[in-house]
């Protein structure tokens, strides 16, 4: 009975606050302290909102522990203290944000030498975060005081810790008139123009990083927020300085003065991607998720800052140097041989830019890029570094923009305008490369190689240019330019489209067509097109996966979802099929696997007796498993002979009646009556397996 057991536990924190001279210490050592501080514990609260006690809590969090201590315990009470003084309870709260005692001395931490103690750092910033969003005006009054404070965050960018803070500012501070003051006052301070600084190619890496990050996340944050207002009273003042052609400007002067590394062309280029980031109904929308639009022939152009075009459009010529000669990398193995030469995270971002400037449909930067003959150099990369999939993916997204926009009143496709700007059809001769690049694979693979890496997204190139060209807003373009090809060049492409990419296309998509019957309808379109709906393909290998993994699971688990409803009925349902079983062996009787199978099936299975005497539940005794370990293992063992010698069988749900073959030593018994063989389990019998 439930009443034997004392379930009245007093938490011991309650007794040690009852004892004279406790410490903070001792509170500290108890695991629940945290639980107890959480439930408002009235007593807990007031001890720790002790002056001495609130002073001890943020020395913890702010001064180094000592050395000599074991490492591993090194850090756990200023982890406790943080805990405690986020832990969101309003006594705490209002103790720590109105005693300019205290933030004073939270201020000081930020007054060191760099570099910071990382996990210090983070327990400040988590601290000063709490108050910036609970105790807003007393904090953001305290702070504004502060002339350097702004000065002494960027001092130790380098901690990932002050990036968080600085996004808290931003984005924790409501109301939206207060926010608007300290996105003004974050203004007045040069924020973006001083983290923009510090994206120098001099600067460390850590530093342009992190500086880096916290732009990106303050583009992405201000836009959301602006979308989320019903009224814009007045524009985000540190998202116009990011949006601004100067800013910009200056960035892209940081990337590129003096020595171009990795880092800062990197570092420099998120922030570029993230200004020219697509938006639909607020949200970002990756370039990834184009080609489904494109595969579907939707038109994603989308407006971005002309500001920020033209502070780009001068230094196209800078990115395409970087494509020629990248920042030294030294070789690296791959699971495929050394790479001498490797890619680099330079030009793969390089390429992720004019993927993002195409998709804007400037005329501009569309015609910089024909102009500089970009597209072509991109094309020799993916062919020859053929197993980075990343690169591929925004090759293959810079041809579908091109193919894909319209034909604007102030724009002709960028790629198809005319022979002086170099189109993508004849000067990069994309047709050619993909005739060659096929063949050259089909050769490798008949000499015994491996398929090449890019295989996958050149077949989804040539569907794209095939859909445009039977269908496309550019169809007439793309059509006499395939016209114009030469006779062989132009022999070799349409064989290639009726036969080599229509089996390729046939023999990627057999397998959904005959799970999904998705293409059940379409005998007659096919005859018109050999290029099914790339969205509808992803769809259907996405639930054909989810089937096959249901149907395994199914088959091998036995289980509906009935069967797992709270009805007593339902309780036997998974065991109860075995006595409905029809075998049907298909062994010689004389075969040394037909005597080993009949010796295993002879192998008794115990049964489970739900007869048994009523136990007193609350009696302490010894469990015992080893009898059901065993009749589990029996079970396991005969279940894996049905599946290895591949039995046919059949289960229903009425009247049990079993049915064997000769096999089973005699014929079956009907209606339960009659002598049972004592080396058989009766199945009829089976009770569920517990545990």
């Amino acid at each position: 009975m439930f009443w034997k057991f004392d379930l009245n536990n007093t938490s011991h924190i309650d007794q040690l606050l009852d004892r004279e001279g406790v410490t903070l210490r001792e509170l500290m050592e108890e695991e629940d302290v945290l639980q107890e501080c959480k439930a408002q514990n009235r007593k807990l609260l007031l001890f720790l909102s002790k002056d001495h006690c609130m002073q001890e809590l943020v020395t913890l969090i702010t001064e180094e522990p000592p050395a000599d201590l074991e490492e591993k315990t090194r850090f756990k009470f200023p982890n406790i203290a943080c805990e405690l003084l986020t832990s969101d309870v309003a006594l705490i709260n209002d103790k720590l944000g109105g005693d300019e005692s205290l933030l004073e001395k939270l201020y000081h931490f930020l007054e060191q030498e760099p570099p910071l103690n990382p996990l210090l750092a983070s327990f400040f910033s988590k601290t000063i975060g709490n108050l910036i969003a609970r105790k807003t005006d007393q904090v953001i009054s305290f702070l504004r005081k502060k002339h350097n404070f702004i000065s002494l965050v960027l001092n130790h960018i380098d901690a990932s810790a002050m990036m968080d803070l600085l996004l808290r500012l931003i984005s924790c501070v409501e109301p939206a008139p207060l926010r608007m003051e300290v996105l003004n006052w974050l203004n007045e301070e040069r924020l973006i123009q001083r983290l923009t600084e510090l994206m120098h190619t001099g600067r460390d890496e850590e530093r342009q990083s992190n500086a880096s990050q916290t732009l990106c996340d303050i583009i992405r944050l201000s836009r959301d927020q602006a979308n989320q207002l019903s009224e814009v009273t007045e524009p985000d003042p540190l998202l116009a300085v990011l949006e601004s052609q100067e800013n910009v400007a200056e960035l892209l002067k940081n990337m590129f003065e003096g020595e171009r590394t990795e880092a800062s062309v990197v570092n420099g280029t998120q922030v570029l991607l993230t200004l020219l980031e697509s938006r639909r109904s607020g949200h970002a929308c990756p370039l990834e998720g184009l080609m489904d639009l494109y595969s579907q022939g939707c038109e994603r152009s989308y407006t971005v800052n002309s500001s920020i075009l033209c502070a780009i459009e001068p230094h196209l010529k800078d990115f395409q140097q970087l494509l020629l000669n990248p920042p030294t990398r030294s070789a690296i193995l791959t699971t495929v041989g050394v790479l001498e030469q490797p890619l680099g995270s330079a030009r793969l971002h390089v390429a992720r830019l004019v993927a993002s400037l195409l998709q804007t449909c400037d005329l501009s930067i569309c015609q910089e890029i024909c102009r500089l003959n970009t597209m072509d150099l991109l094309l020799d990369l993916f062919f020859k570094y053929s197993w980075n999939n990343f690169l591929h993916l925004q090759v293959e997204l810079c041809v579908a923009s091109i193919l894909n926009h319209s034909a604007h009143a102030d724009l002709q496709n960028p790629g198809l305008q005319n022979h002086e700007e170099r189109p993508l059809f004849q000067h990069c001769r994309l047709v050619q490369r993909i005739l060659d690049a096929w063949e050259e694979n089909d050769k490798n693979q008949a000499e015994g190689g491996r398929r090449r890496g890019n295989m996958g997204h050149l077949t989804r190139i040539a569907n794209t240019v095939v859909q445009n060209l039977e269908k496309g807003l550019a169809h007439s373009q793309i059509n006499d330019l395939i016209k114009g090809l030469l006779k062989d060049c132009r022999g070799r492409w349409e064989s290639f489209v009726g036969e080599t990419l229509r089996e390729t296309n046939r023999r990627n998509t057999v397998d959904l067509v005959s799970t999904h019957n998705l293409h059940s309808s379409s005998e007659d379109d096919d005859m018109e097109s050999p290029f099914p709906n790339d969205l509808s393909i992803q769809q259907a290998f996405s639930d054909y996966q989810i089937q096959q993994m249901t149907a395994n699971f199914v088959d091998q688990f036995g289980f509906n979802d009935e069967e797992f409803s709270e009805h007593d009925e339902n309780i036997n349902a998974a065991f109860d099929r075995i006595a409905e079983i029809n075998f049907n062996i298909d062994a010689d009787d004389h075969s040394a696997n037909a005597a080993a199978f009949e010796a295993c099936c002879k192998e008794r299975i115990q049964q489970f007796d739900d007869c048994e005497e009523e136990e007193d539940i609350w009696d302490e005794k010894e469990i015992n498993y080893a009898t059901q370990i065993k009749s589990r293992s029996r079970y396991s063992t005969w279940m894996i002979c049905l599946r290895k010698y591949n039995l046919l069988w059949t289960a229903s749900f009425g009247d049990t009646e079993v049915s064997s073959s000769s096999s089973w030593g005699g014929p079956p018994q009907e209606g339960g009556e009659g002598p049972q063989d004592t080396s058989w389990s009766s199945f009829t019998e089976f009770q569920p397996f517990s545990g």
